[in-house]
């Protein structure tokens, strides 16, 4: 075992089963800024009409970048720009193909999406893996959204991960491929995703997808799946996912999730 992991472990050995499902909640602090994840700041920041900072970059939508380097250069300075203003996590660039239902948040063509995610760097948050492209509504818009695990859709997530990414949003959509449940929650989902090479932190989309979310099952089904991170955007949510959690904190289920959310918090961090 490595000095990193031997430092890890014994992190983790000090933590109560409170602060270890508090590690893994990551919830609103502002309009689309979230906090969490051991002190770790997130924030909304595609460019177009979706920026939780309004006069920071990207000044352009997804879908105005023509070259793969005007969309690495959007990538570098909102990096910067976000760290800057405290934040380390940018939930972007959106990966879901053209023919999907977010319209400007979508690159034209996929190598641009991966051009500003390697601009980002360890900033980048991909998302909504495995892929909104075949479906017909955004589950922003519609909270039961049917959709299809296509190769083309995880092409530009498998080229991502290829590129170093180190952290991939999972999203809500139902695949009959993966499962009955929203690919968030589905074991599935997070054994595609790790076939890709992925190793570093999958965080599901918000759970307080629709008002009178059941978070205590949902909380414990995603983690139980593979999910690292549970965003929520109610602190009520938060505060009721991470009671959820604590059980499986005292029977060491949260421990390699935790582990993985440490060395993510180094990384972003430094």
């Amino acid at each position: 075992m490595g000095l990193a992991a031997l430092l890890t472990a014994a992190t983790i050995a000090t933590l109560t089963p409170h602060e270890k499902a508090a590690a893994l909640v990551v919830t609103t602090e502002s309009p689309r800024v979230f906090t969490g994840a051991a002190g770790i700041t997130f924030a909304d920041q595609e460019g177009g009409l979706v920026k939780a900072f309004p006069r920071l970059p990207p000044g352009r939508a997804a879908s105005a970048y023509t070259t793969g380097a005007l969309a690495y250069s959007a990538g570098r300075a909102t990096a910067s720009s976000l760290r800057r203003n405290g934040v380390q996590v940018d939930f972007a660039p959106v990966l879901d193909t053209r023919d999907g239902p977010l319209a400007s948040r979508e690159f034209r063509r996929p190598e641009l999406g991966v051009a500003f995610a390697r601009g980002l760097g360890r900033a980048a948050c991909v998302k909504h893996f495995p892929g909104l492209g075949s479906t017909a509504y955004s589950t922003d818009v519609r909270p039961h959204v049917d959709g299809r695990v296509r190769p083309r859709d995880l092409a530009p997530f498998r080229a991502a991960i290829r590129a170093g990414v180190p952290c991939v949003m999972v999203g809500h959509a139902f695949y009959p491929s993966l499962g009955r449940f929203r690919a968030s929650l589905e074991p599935k989902t997070y054994r595609l995703l790790r076939s890709l090479g992925f190793d570093g932190v999958a965080i599901t989309d918000s759970l307080s997808i629709v008002r009178a979310a059941p978070v205590e099952r949902w909380s414990r089904q995603a983690v139980r799946a593979g999910a690292d991170l549970l965003l929520v955007t109610s602190p009520a949510h938060a505060a009721r996912a991470i009671r959820a959690l604590e059980p499986l904190a005292r029977r060491g289920e949260l421990d390699v999730h935790v582990a993985r959310v440490l060395r993510y918090r180094r990384l972003v961090r430094r």
